[in-house]
């Protein structure tokens, strides 16, 4: 791995372990061919680390890499120090920022199966609701406990996500045909700033990783009679925890049943294309690969003219077609909005609809509820060619005196 991004990976370590409330001492770096099957690193190198973790007095060290139980453990008895892998770290950091019951009960889901394989180097042991006599089977030792009561919380839970999943779908359907948008992107992208500022609602919004974790969604309007359902999901990250994915599945599942995704790209990172790859590896995982996007380079006022420039170009020669977006007013979401409206333009039909002079009704609801296009008076009636909605089409469909004639989808 080239040396800048080591030195990105752990700048993002470093910020993962700020977010998580701890602050960083002391960093080591080890290029080996293949992990030490015991300790992960080296045995001399794990002799330095415990000598760095004493001279700085630390009581943490965490791996950028996931470590096997045993690794942990055997690394915990060299060294004298609690050690901590990028997952378990993450998902601490998930188990901090979950506000709503659902993201709670997916973060402390992912947390049991992690946990699990990994009970005989804890040190303590889970709280119980029961404890003392009667709580045992004869014989059974104090590990075999624990993972009986693991196994039934998880099962609990996944019922429980089970039900919101469910009930979550129901939701979808009632949205009927509005034309729904999801945010993606790598944590801190700036996906909720831009709903935010899109829908002009009170979200949360914080300059740290993973600041929300609760998917919310939001009416926008985008002008000339259009409007879009957008969706503010939970950010990815590199080596995202494959638990947490399987965890978060419902609250992905708007990901993959949107119509449209923005993938929100931070422009003002370096490394702004590893973080693409990082979130298609998502996507991947998700079955959300292939659903027709829009690129959204953010934070474009943090560049230079000239970082811009180069921004454009590259993009356009990786991509092709994107938009470059703030949240600052200088620069603004409109380029965004417009694209938004051209995708949802493009799924309305062009009719054309026949209405009576006389039917002041429908010729408001018209302009009221769908895009006017062209209009035409004779003596008896007036001919709209405009884009609706389907449900709108059937609706005049269904009214006596009215004509309605669908001419192409554009």
């Amino acid at each position: 791995m080239p040396a800048r991004l080591v030195d990105e990976h752990l700048e993002e370590l470093a910020r993962l372990v700020d977010t998580a409330g701890a602050e960083v001492a002391g960093s080591l770096i080890q290029r080996l061919a293949s992990p030490h099957p015991a300790t992960y690193i080296g045995r001399g190198k794990a002799d330095q680390l415990k000598i760095l973790a004493e001279e700085q007095s630390a009581t943490l060290i965490v791996f950028d890499e996931d470590l096997s139980p045993a690794q942990g453990a055997a690394l915990e008895k060299r060294i004298g120090v609690r050690v901590m892998d990028r997952t378990e770290l993450i998902l601490d950091i998930f188990a901090l920022r979950a506000r709503t019951a659902e993201a709670r009960f997916q973060v402390e889901l992912a947390q049991l199966e992690y946990m699990r394989p990994r009970l005989k180097r804890m040190w303590t042991h889970l709280s119980r609701t029961q404890g003392g006599i009667g709580t045992r089977g004869p014989g059974e030792t104090q590990l075999e406990t624990d993972r009986r009561m693991i196994d039934r919380r998880i099962a609990r839970l996944r019922r429980e996500l089970g039900h919101i999943s469910r009930a979550r779908g129901t939701r979808r359907k009632g949205r009927g045909e509005e034309f729904r948008v999801a945010l993606v992107g790598y944590t801190n992208a700036g996906k909720s700033s831009i709903l935010k500022s899109l829908s002009g609602s009170d979200l949360f919004v914080e300059d740290r990783l993973f600041a929300t974790l609760d998917s919310a969604t939001r009416g926008v309007e985008l002008g000339s009679g259009y409007r879009a359902l957008v969706t503010d999901t939970v950010g990815f990250i590199r080596k995202l925890p494959h638990g947490l994915v399987a965890s978060f599945h419902a609250t992905l599942e708007e990901v993959a049943e949107a119509d449209l995704l923005v993938h929100v790209i931070d422009a003002s990172s370096p490394s702004w294309d590893h973080q693409v790859e990082a979130v298609e590896d998502v996507l991947h995982e998700i079955g959300a690969v292939g659903h027709p996007t829009v690129l959204a380079f953010n934070k474009v006022d943090q560049l230079t003219h000239t970082e811009e420039d180069a921004l454009r170009l590259r993009a356009a020669n990786l991509f092709g077609p994107h938009v470059l977006t703030s949240t600052r007013e200088q620069y603004g979401l409109a380029s965004l909005k417009s694209a938004l409206r051209m995708r949802v333009q493009g799924e309305r039909p062009t009719v054309e609809l026949s209405v009576p002079v006389s039917d002041g009704k429908t010729l408001a609801q018209a302009y009221r509820e769908s895009e006017v296009l062209n209009r035409r008076d004779t003596d008896t009636e007036v001919v709209l060619t405009t884009r609706a909605t389907r449900a709108l089409i059937g609706a005049w469909e269904q009214q006596p005196g009215i004509e309605v004639r669908v001419r192409k989808k554009t």
